[in-house]
């Protein structure tokens, strides 16, 4: 795979995705970020503002996503918009790279959580980094499965997304610059 066919689409906001994105240009690699008007975003690469029409093709019932979840979300229009925007880079991504904490119900941690769950629902490789475990996991369709260090995920699709927490901690960073290296530096 040639770095130059890939594209990371991510939505450029403060923590795992403005890390993402840093990476991906430092390593020559394209750049989609999904946002809408009104929202703090710290990526301006490669930037794709969602307009009203757009956003409504990301539209998912708060109460399923709160049922899947197993926690309640509020119904505010910001919230309701980040949602949608996910939905953009999950969509776009053939596999799916999340930095955050996997809570006991295997779900994710926050607002990321519905990426991760949105990722399972379309049969999509996913990938979690746990901040708190310090460790890689991958999705087998049924459970997490802890990655031991020399079998860490590598990107293997051109379109991949990133995507995470915006309390992004070092290790977070770590494994993040660490996948970019183990994926691209041949």
């Amino acid at each position: 795979m040639k770095k130059e066919d890939c594209i990371l689409f991510s939505g450029g906001a403060q923590g795992a995705e403005a890390e993402f994105g840093a990476n991906a240009e430092s390593f020559g690699i394209e750049e989609v970020n999904f946002t809408f008007n009104g929202h703090t975003i710290i990526r301006k690469r490669g930037l794709r503002v969602l307009n009203h029409e757009e956003l409504k093709n990301g539209d998912v019932s708060l109460e399923y996503v709160s049922r899947l979840m197993n926690r309640r979300y509020t119904d505010n229009e910001t919230f309701r918009k980040i949602l949608q925007s996910i939905w953009y880079q999950i969509n776009n991504g053939q596999e799916i790279f999340v930095i955050g904490a996997i809570l006991d119900d295997k779900t994710v941690n926050g607002g990321t959580g519905w990426g991760a769950e949105f990722s399972k629902i379309c049969n999509k490789p996913l990938h979690v980094f746990d901040q708190k475990k310090n460790n890689w996991f991958t999705w087998n369709k049924l459970e997490w499965v802890k990655r031991k260090k020399a079998d860490e995920p590598v990107i293997s699709h051109n379109h991949f997304t990133g995507t995470g927490t915006r309390f992004l901690e070092e290790n977070g960073k770590k494994a993040i610059k660490e996948l970019f290296v183990r994926s691209f530096s041949q």
